[in-house]
Order: structure tokens, then sequence, then C-alpha cells
């Protein structure tokens, strides 16, 4: 059974920016973009650069995709599947993740 915890308001995220929280000891890079009222929640570890970094990476979108580049070594990742665009052998965690009444939660199981 999945569990939910609150991580925040809405209001406390950036727009188009990410913030790192700490879920269950884990590092969770949280996205927020809201013309499409979207949060995305991935694993904040870069596996090139071997470093907690990807909430401070920039946000587009690949071919309608949403995705986060990463600040360091510039890999893109997808922020529905965690699936690098460069390397299709390496792929990141995501998180189910979701507004609820205006606050931010994410199931940590995935």
């Amino acid at each position: 059974m999945s569990h939910w915890i609150d991580i925040c308001a809405v209001d406390d995220l950036q727009a188009n920016s990410g913030v790192c929280a700490l879920v269950e000891g884990k590092q969770v890079a949280i996205f927020y973009i809201p013309k499409n009222n979207a949060v995305y929640a991935i694993d904040n570890y870069d596996p090139f650069g071997k470093v907690h970094v990807l909430s401070r990476g920039l946000i587009g979108d690949i071919k309608g995709e949403p995705m986060v580049a990463s600040p360091l070594y510039k890999q893109h990742f997808s922020l529905k599947t965690g699936q690098c665009f460069e390397d299709e052998t390496v792929k990141n965690k995501i998180y189910a993740v979701r507004i609820n009444n205006d606050r931010v939660e994410i199931n940590p199981e995935g």
C-alpha cells in the first residue's frame, strides 16, 4: 500500500525551477511547472557527476518530454521516466508526486 508524505505548500516552490527535499533519508529533486500545474520528483543524484545536484539543474523539454539538465555535465533526464536522453543505460529513480489541497505530497516508494 502506498503512502503519501506532505513535503511543502505549492507556494513554497519556485516556478519552473527545482528544490531539494529530504524524504525518508533520500534527497529528492522536486520541480514545479505551473503552466501545466505539474510537479515532478526525481532522485537528486547525478550519476555522471556522482553528486546530489539535479535540483539545481535547468528544466525544459526535449520533443515535448519534460526534462532536467544536470548543472555539471549537462546530461538530460526525463522528469516522467528518469531516463537519460544521452545514455540509454542510465536511468534515475522517479517518485510519484502530486498536489493535494495546495500541498505537495510525495510517495517515497516510487
